[in-house]
């Protein structure tokens, strides 16, 4: 989109999950304007573990279809892991069975119990998509480049702003919708990480405690390993705890104990956009002019971005054929 030609989509929110329903928009035809307030690679997507797995999303129904249609195509891009930053990586997730999980789990490739020698407790194997977020938000946001799109950095306060310049826009504010939709449920929920030098470590692990706020698991990324976590609802801070980042180390070390020797590199903390559901759905506005909400999402948004892509970029063009 060059020169003086004039969007005709305006996506708001520039983490995984707008950038990749622009870039599904843009390849599908459509001229496209992401309004990110934040960098891209300044978002709550950029501090995620990046593991593919549905994880406290809902609704059940629907969610199965959108992770798969991820799946495939992360599957994909893991072809070219260097660019992406997607890579098939193998691991466990302690204490999870096959028969707890949805009709989905019959669809992922290699999916079965972990030997007792993978994981003590029981659990699961896969062989996963684990994605280096930063690096992969980048490279969607030269796709959508290539494609003909814009990103701008701004600072959205009401939805209105967008239709003033496009007809059709898409609301992938992740927890910003709280203000652009007045009255909306979505609240965040806390996850801190710690990053470490990694000391050999090659799969991953996950372990929820579903009776508390806490999670454990590591994820080995390019130049560190990503130690987690918490799920600390409702929770709005943005500075990393001292205390939580010494027991998410211990609680990683319990499992692998070369973790306890490994030399901090630094901290984060993102603010998952829970909802009791994800929102996605078209509302029509007066004069034609289409509004299609994605978000709520939580943890899981670069599980189901492609699939939710999709269907988003159909509610978008399906309401101007």
């Amino acid at each position: 989109m060059g020169g003086t030609e004039k969007a005709d989509v305006t996506i708001v929110g520039g983490g995984v999950i707008g950038l990749t329903t622009a870039v599904v928009l843009a390849e599908g035809g459509s001229r496209v304007r992401v309004w990110t307030r934040d960098p891209v690679e300044g978002t709550t997507s950029a501090v995620a573990g990046g593991l593919w797995w549905p994880y406290r999303i809902e609704p059940e129904a629907l969610v199965g279809e959108w992770s798969l249609r991820s799946l495939a195509v992360y599957e994909e891009l893991a072809a070219d892991a260097e660019r992406t930053g997607v890579r098939m990586v193998e691991g466990v997730h302690a204490e999870l069975h096959l028969d707890g999980l949805g009709p989905w789990a019959a669809r992922v490739r290699g999916l079965r119990a972990a030997t007792p020698g993978e994981c003590a407790g029981g659990g699961l194997w896969a062989r996963l998509p684990l994605i280096d977020m930063p690096v992969h938000l980048a490279w969607l946001r030269e796709r959508l480049l290539a494609a003909g799109g814009t990103v701008e950095e701004r600072t959205v306060r009401s939805l209105d702003e967008a239709f003033d310049e496009t007809p059709r826009v898409v609301n992938c504010a992740g927890l910003g919708a709280r203000d652009l939709v007045p009255g909306d449920p979505i609240r965040p929920v806390r996850g801190q990480l710690v990053l470490v030098e990694n000391p050999g470590i090659r799969t991953w692990f996950t372990a929820a405690d579903a009776a508390s706020a806490t999670t454990t698991y590591f994820m080995p990324q390019p130049g560190r390993l990503v130690l987690g976590g918490t799920a600390d609802d409702g929770d709005w801070s943005l500075k990393p705890d001292p205390a939580v980042a010494k027991d998410i180390v211990e609680r990683c070390a319990r499992v692998r104990p070369e973790i306890a020797a490994a030399r901090v590199v630094g901290h984060l903390v993102g603010l998952r956009p829970a909802r009791a559901s994800v929102r996605l759905e078209r509302e029509a506005r007066a004069d034609g002019r289409v509004l299609v909400h994605n978000y709520g999402h939580g943890g899981a948004g670069v599980t189901v971005a492609w699939g939710c892509a999709g269907q988003a970029a159909r509610l978008v063009t399906e309401a101007t054929a």
